[in-house]
């Protein structure tokens, strides 16, 4: 078997490490604030593959490095650059994002520490955790409908379930974003800290998990996700589909080219 630290030792966009039966997953690339690229969405999957196959990792926290958790889609190169030609089309029959699925099908604890702005797929990858715990600096936001597009499997399996039904429709409709106490206040974090108390928040509550027996942590676990979420993968398939046909859209070029050129969208829902 090979360990999590030995498998991510080749990585560039994510650090990884373990200690004390904890493995802490870092998001590197402060300086695009943490947006993921098809690189760095290829080591976060294999990070959580890792350490889900490690059997000395028993909690995990995912976190960025700052001054962002992560600010979602390298939209440059995801969106508006080319598309690497090793890449076949995703089938919509495939459940989720890889990475999502990785996250998801982790069987032990997850931990997000949200040191900033957790938007777009940062704010999927947040509620793909068991457990938020924001810094006073954080910042969310589902803006996938800002790109013309809709959000993965996070936002239409986790959200509505931590939130509510109507909760998580304002914030999918609007794309808002919105700050730590706002989190708190809806039931999306269950704490926020100041800023430099959020890793060690997150490191104690992570090693009164890591103290508990494993195997019955781990059947918590399933027993949470199964009753609480149900199966994310029909909706992941349906996400998939809908996103593959959204980004042929006019709006979804105006999304990308607006952002890009820092001026306000004019969407003409063609």
């Amino acid at each position: 078997m090979v360990s999590l630290t030995e498998k991510s030792a080749g990585f560039e966009c994510v650090l990884c490490s373990l200690e004390d039966h904890v493995a802490t997953i870092t998001l590197n690339r402060p300086e695009r604030r943490n947006a993921l690229s098809y690189r760095a969405y290829d080591e976060l999957e294999q990070a959580f593959r890792a350490a889900t196959a490690d059997s000395d990792v028993r909690c995990v926290i995912v976190t960025g490095a700052d001054p962002a958790f992560c600010s979602g889609d390298d939209v440059g190169e995801i969106m508006a650059g080319p598309k690497p030609v090793s890449r076949a089309p995703m089938p919509v029959t495939y459940q989720a994002t890889p990475a999502a699925i990785a996250v998801l099908e982790c069987d032990k604890p997850v931990i997000a520490a949200v040191n900033g702005a957790a938007v777009g797929w940062g704010m999927e990858l947040a509620l793909f955790a068991d457990i938020r715990i924001a810094s006073d600096k954080a910042k969310f936001g589902e803006l996938f409908v800002k790109r013309g597009l809709v959000c993965d499997v996070g936002g239409f399996y986790r959200l509505p379930a931590i939130v509510g039904p109507a909760k998580a429709a304002e914030l999918l409709f609007t794309g808002d974003i919105f700050d730590a106490a706002e989190a708190l206040r809806i039931g999306l974090v269950s704490d926020v800290v100041a800023h430099a108390d959020l890793m060690p928040r997150a490191r104690a509550m992570a090693a009164r998990i890591a103290a508990n027996p494993p195997l019955a942590v781990r059947h918590l676990k399933a027993g949470l996700t199964r009753y609480a979420y149900g199966d994310p993968r029909e909706i992941g398939a349906w996400a998939i589909e809908k996103i593959r046909l959204l980004m042929q859209t006019d709006d979804h070029k105006e999304g990308v080219a607006s952002f890009l050129e820092k001026r306000p969208a004019v969407f003409q829902g063609r």
